[in-house]
């Protein structure tokens, strides 16, 4: 049976992110985490494979014909799935071994090729940015509440975690370099996608990164999150998401939005 019902995969969305931040909230004060090296740089502690273990027994269990992409265990289902989930369980992994609280558990729903569901959980804040594809939120404490863009801030977080900064393709570090950025924006590198909920929330202008996202773990619940919540939502350099030279920009607003795609046009 094909599930359609848009709240409840929402609901469980919420309810597999959250299983996910209460395993990394619980294993943050592990002195000795366990490290498993990924190649060039990356690795994974133990935490990222327990908590992917919590958000994906909950998706099972609530979906047990659902197909699922996680960051650590891989692809599972049929490959050509109408459903799939896609699960990071533990983005900040730098962050979170080096004691540094800012991470985020992103979950999300991809049906017939578009997100429709999503949540990212802040383990050490207690919320959980959701959406079911039409409104989105924040709950805490049981409450949920309406999140609010808002450009009032002038942050920008760049995501500046790159193969490679000296390539001529990595506009990260030419955004921030521009005499135009610094005039009007202030830069934040925060290492974690719970960044581009906060841009649905009003807590940052914008986000901006390089790199090709379709169905990436890292940012689908991020940018569901904000095109539900009326962000200006496009690749790096204006084009529709996903196509052309790829990346993100997502804009509190247009004027934003305009300022940003303008410099990284010209950099």
């Amino acid at each position: 049976m094909t599930i359609t019902d848009a709240a409840a995969d929402a609901e469980l969305a919420l309810t597999a992110a959250a299983a996910g931040a209460a395993v990394v909230r619980e294993m943050y004060d592990d002195s000795a985490l366990e490290r498993f090296d990924k190649g060039g740089g990356d690795f994974a502690t133990a935490a990222d494979l327990a908590a992917e273990d919590a958000v994906l027994g909950v998706l099972r269990a609530g979906r047990p014909d659902d197909a699922v992409t996680g960051e650590e265990s891989g692809e599972s289902g049929l490959p050509g799935a109408r459903r799939r989930w896609l699960v990071d369980p533990l983005c900040g992994t730098l962050n979170y071994a080096a004691k540094n609280m800012l991470v985020g558990v992103n979950v999300a729903l991809r049906v017939d090729g578009e997100v429709t569901a999503a949540a990212t959980a802040d383990p050490f804040s207690g919320e959980v940015f959701w959406t079911d594809g039409e409104r989105a939120l924040v709950r805490e404490g049981g409450v949920d509440r309406e999140l609010a863009p808002s450009a009032a801030s002038r942050l920008v977080d760049i995501n500046m975690d790159t193969a490679d900064p000296r390539s001529p393709e990595f506009r990260g570090a030419r955004i921030i370099a521009a005499p135009e950025f610094a005039d009007r924006f202030r830069p934040r590198v925060v290492s974690t996608t719970l960044a581009v909920a906060w841009v649905a929330a009003g807590r940052r202008a914008a986000y901006v990164t390089d790199g090709q996202l379709r169905d990436s773990v890292h940012f689908s619940a991020g940018i569901s999150l904000c095109r539900a919540a009326g962000c200006v939502v496009t690749g790096i350099l204006g084009e529709p998401l996903h196509t052309g030279a790829g990346g993100l920009v997502v804009a509190a607003d247009a004027e934003t939005h305009a300022a940003l795609v303008e410099i990284a046009r010209a950099v």
